[in-house]
């Protein structure tokens, strides 16, 4: 080792180079481990702030070419199925149920003017449905839908937008499309779920939002559920189906007229497009730590040419086939070990960077596994150059010039 340290320091740039393509390329891959395992990691919470239990029914928008056009039949969520989904003779496994009606507008306040993405008029249980747990004031009531108050609870991003920093939302009237609403309660942030911003929306009573807001309407825009327990989901979801179809007067053979989906179902999705996100990162490191193995076969080889009369004088001095390999796979493992060391400590280093869309999460496998892989490397890429060296005569290596 001591000999294989002297060769790399009498060559300190070239050396240099050779340790920096290992070094990309453990650190590469930890750094993408940890930003997969961060995405994995944030796709799931988001996910599971929808509500792993919850159930959601929309109307079906798209229907099929036979009920396009002018004799189209319109598409309802009705109290009628509210009533039949609240029916625990017929939902035994479903424990909530709460419709909802949406607006879109814009949100004022002392002339601060926000697009708003989703103004949702709802009850208490729709809130328990969707895990809507509030960080400041509190939520709505059922006081405030008996009584239809104009009060309502938004989320992070309606306040940075709408208030700026420094101002506390709960209090403050704000006005949704010329109507005035007191804002009693901020939603802890959530973030996106994949397809919105959970923080960008404002929720009112139905009732309220019914009255002042968008009148009568013949249909809900989405009914939430909640199945009693995770072991109950599936059958939930089979119960729904069944009273929808026989609310909404489906024949058999006819394609459903709703749309009913579960967070679980998104967990499942978002965990295996997670995985295979990973495995393409993993791949692209690999390929990384696979160059900077490459780069120390050819300096490797570069040195046995450089020192053959070196190996000569060995040879004629009594070192055997054995002494020759170890000293040039030293010096590979060496330039490669050293590498991924300095790798290790820059992709940690960098991999604990907080950022403020996401967290990058190193786990202590891809370390061991990137840093053992390097040092595997350096022995192979190694083991050429080396059993090269050990095959040269003592003559033939003497005489070259």
């Amino acid at each position: 080792m001591r000999v294989a340290l002297r060769g790399i320091l009498a060559n300190r740039m070239r050396s240099a180079l050779t340790m920096l393509g290992i070094l990309i390329g453990t650190a590469a891959v930890i750094l993408l481990v940890a930003v997969g395992t961060g995405i994995s990691n944030q796709v799931q919470v988001q996910i599971k702030n929808l509500g792993t239990n919850a159930i959601y029914i929309l109307p079906e928008r798209n229907t099929s070419a036979q009920n396009r056009g002018t004799s189209a039949r319109r598409i309802r969520l009705t109290k009628a199925d509210v009533k039949a989904l609240s029916d625990k003779t017929r939902a035994p496994s479903i424990d909530l149920v709460a419709p909802t009606v949406g607006s879109s507008g814009t949100v004022t306040w002392q002339g601060n003017t926000y697009a708003l993405q989703n103004f949702i008029g709802g009850s208490p249980e729709f809130g328990d449905i969707r895990n809507t747990p509030v960080a400041e004031g509190r939520f709505l009531n059922e006081e405030d839908i008996a009584s239809h108050a104009k009060v309502a609870v938004i989320g992070q991003t309606v306040v940075d937008h709408l208030f700026g920093k420094g101002i506390d939302p709960v209090g403050q009237q704000v006005e949704f499309n010329g109507v005035r609403f007191r804002i009693v309660g901020l939603q802890v942030k959530k973030g996106s779920n994949g397809f919105q911003d959970q923080d960008d929306f404002m929720f009112a009573p139905i009732s309220t939002v019914i009255d002042n807001i968008v009148g009568n309407v013949d249909s809900y825009t989405i009914i939430g559920a909640r199945a009693a327990n995770k072991d109950m989901l599936p059958e939930a979801m089979v119960e729904i189906r069944t009273i929808l179809s026989q609310t909404h007067a489906l024949k058999p053979g006819d394609p459903p007229d709703f749309i009913v989906f579960n967070a679980a179902a998104l967990l499942a999705a978002g965990k295996a497009a997670a995985k295979q996100f990973q495995l393409l990162l993993g791949f692209v490191a690999a390929i990384s730590l696979l160059i900077g193995g490459i780069g120390v076969m050819n300096i490797m080889l570069v040195t046995v040419t450089e020192r053959t009369r070196e190996i000569g004088i060995r040879k004629a001095l009594g070192a055997q086939r054995t002494d020759i390999v170890t000293q040039f796979l030293s010096e590979a493992m060496l330039l490669a070990s050293l590498g991924g060391l300095i790798g290790v400590a820059v992709g940690v280093g960098v991999g604990h960077l907080k950022s403020a869309t996401m967290q990058p999460v190193v786990s202590p496998g891809s370390v061991v596994l990137s840093f053992g892989v390097s040092v595997l490397i350096g022995i192979f890429f190694g083991a050429y150059p080396a059993s090269r060296a050990a095959a040269l005569t003592p003559m033939e290596a003497l005489r070259y010039e």
